[in-house]
């Protein structure tokens, strides 16, 4: 094997600078030429794909996105995608490929592996939502990002005496909202993995303010609903001087933070270190410390499970 591409693809996540960076230079050193493809699975078609050196990833490594850029290509989920892709390849003389992204994207070099191109997968994902790793590359600067913003709401809170509710992101996984709950100290957090009972916070929001603590916190996942709608819900129990607000797209953006980054170069190397032993259909993760990889095909058939002990945590310690 003589040259790797690398491409990022889904939504961006802060760090993916940083594996792009990874495994560029460890591919380099390893004697391989490097080509970057430009908008994911929509820039391998296009053939918008550029031949990169050292210098191409400096200054990288703490920017937040993906200077890869990024985009959504449903497309390439039929053959006639794939084989465009693949005819593309051949052009560049491109044999194996590294994707950063999340499930969507995995579904993709899965099946360029079975074209007979070997690629290997980077969880890339805000969301922390992949199996077979305890973290993505970006979910602990989300979570980062979502905890200076609930601290900064509740000097607000605090001080006209309000309960917010602070909407933020993970599709269908709560983790985000699970982690910066607890560390923001948040008064409760509503997430899609555990049933949740409005009149019962209601409850606990009016005797905490009996008790004298007349502000509050609410964490709540954009899987469970939308924060308009909870204080729509919790305004029908009494007056708790409600507002909401949504992050959004702020959680994915920023530079990110220190663990991201070297979580980020280590899996980057790794890939590398994977496609140089012939090896392909692969999605790494890191678990208990280390970093892994197993089958793709065993992440389609499993599930990601939160860490719903925080959730406990969080109850026992707020109100």
């Amino acid at each position: 094997m003589k040259r790797i591409g690398i491409l990022t693809s889904g939504g961006d996540a802060p760090g993916m600078n940083a594996a792009i960076r990874a495994v560029t230079r460890k591919a380099i050193h390893s004697g391989l030429e490097v080509y970057g493809i430009n908008y994911g699975y929509a820039g391998l078609v296009a053939g918008d794909i550029f031949k990169m050196d050292e210098s191409s990833v400096g200054d990288k490594i703490q920017r937040g996105g993906t200077f890869l850029y990024s985009a959504r290509y449903p497309e390439f989920a039929k053959e006639e995608g794939q084989l465009k892709g693949i005819e593309q390849l051949n052009k560049f003389g491109i044999e194996a490929l590294v994707v950063i992204g999340g499930d969507g994207s995995y579904h993709g070099a899965l099946r360029l592996t079975e074209h007979g191109y070997n690629a290997v997968g980077l969880p890339g994902t805000i969301d922390n939502d992949i199996p077979y790793t305890d973290f993505t590359i970006g979910f602990d600067t989300s979570v980062n990002t979502v905890v200076e913003a609930a601290d900064r709401i509740r000097d607000t809170a605090a001080s006209h005496e309000r309960t917010f509710i602070i909407e933020v992101m993970g599709r269908e996984a709560g983790d985000i909202a699970l982690w910066s709950g607890v560390a923001a100290g948040a008064e409760d957090v509503i997430v899609p993995e555990h049933d949740f009972d409005v009149k019962e916070i209601a409850d606990r929001l009016r005797s905490s303010r009996q008790r004298g603590q007349k502000h509050a916190i609410i964490i709540l996942a954009e899987g469970v609903m939308h924060a308009d709608e909870l204080a729509e819900q919790l305004s029908q129990y009494g007056d708790f001087y409600l507002r909401h607000t949504v992050l959004g797209h702020v959680v994915r953006g920023g530079s990110p933070t220190a663990r991201d980054r070297v979580l980020a170069s280590e899996m980057g190397a790794y890939a590398v270190d994977l496609l140089m032993q012939g090896k392909g259909g692969l999605a790494i993760g890191i678990e208990n410390g280390k970093i892994t990889s197993h089958d793709m095909l065993d992440l389609f058939d499993s599930k990601h499970h939160a860490q719903m002990s925080l959730y406990q945590l969080g109850q026992d310690l707020s109100f």
